[in-house]
């Protein structure tokens, strides 16, 4: 069954523009029809459709299922990419497996200092759609890296991914059943040995991501199904 999103449910019981245009003109739903509606919170709706205008589609509420979120917080941070597609692939991909709030950094070695979180917010929503998720992550703007890693994260174990195949400490050996965790990714040219000793000098931890140099994108993708899969937290289908 086809899912929709409206993030101010139970307050509105209408879907916008565009999802009541593909409700009503592309799977031509109508009066009476069933319909399942998630607002980014845990909550799925069940609901009737009451009034199919393609421009404003209304609905009343069934049923309300509520799913809890997972046990441990999943941040990432990431320089965006140059290439903007490869960074909204990464979202997509991220939120499938699943993460709970991303962040955009702004580093030495930035290729991207400039991004519109438009776009961004519709892939994550199409995303969470079609993996059938019922949280929405937290998509925040791009920040400064020095003011990112500044910030206080309460219970949160920090990591910041460096190419260093010297450093014998790997994040999936780092990662503990318990506790929060944010893991910090640089841009192509990576991080600098500044901003790498500035971070650790406020209590991050350098890790590996494996033997392989992998590109911004490839590297969240990895950080992030490893936060999640250790905690057991993950599932395929």
């Amino acid at each position: 069954m086809n899912i929709f999103y409206q993030p101010e449910l139970p307050n509105i019981t209408y879907l916008d523009h565009e999802e009541s245009k593909h409700c009503v003109k592309v799977l031509r739903k109508v009066t009476g029809d069933i319909i399942q509606v998630i607002d980014g919170k845990g909550n799925l709706y069940e609901a009737s459709i009451t009034d199919p205008s393609h421009k404003k589609c209304s609905f009343s509420i069934i049923e309300v299922m509520h799913t809890p979120p997972s046990p441990i917080y999943r941040h990432i941070a990431i320089a965006p990419t140059k290439n903007i597609d490869r960074i909204e692939w990464f979202i997509e991909k991220a939120v499938e497996i699943g993460i709970d709030e991303i962040s955009f950094i702004l580093c030495e070695h930035s290729e991207r200092n400039v991004l519109k979180l438009d776009r961004i917010q519709k892939k994550a929503i199409s995303a969470i759609k079609q993996s059938y998720k019922f949280y929405m992550p937290k998509i925040n703007e791009l920040i400064s890296y020095n003011d990112f890693i500044q910030q206080t994260f309460e219970d949160t174990h920090k990591f910041i991914a460096f190419v260093d195949f010297e450093n014998p400490v790997q994040l999936q050996n780092s990662l503990v059943t318990q506790g929060n965790r944010l893991t910090v990714i640089g841009p192509e040219g990576d991080f600098s040995l500044k901003e790498i000793e500035k971070a650790e000098s406020l209590g991050f931890t350098k890790v590996g991501l494996g033997h392989s140099r992998l590109r911004t994108e490839t590297a969240g993708i990895v950080a992030c199904h490893l936060m999640t899969i250790i905690n057991n937290n993950f599932k395929i289908g």
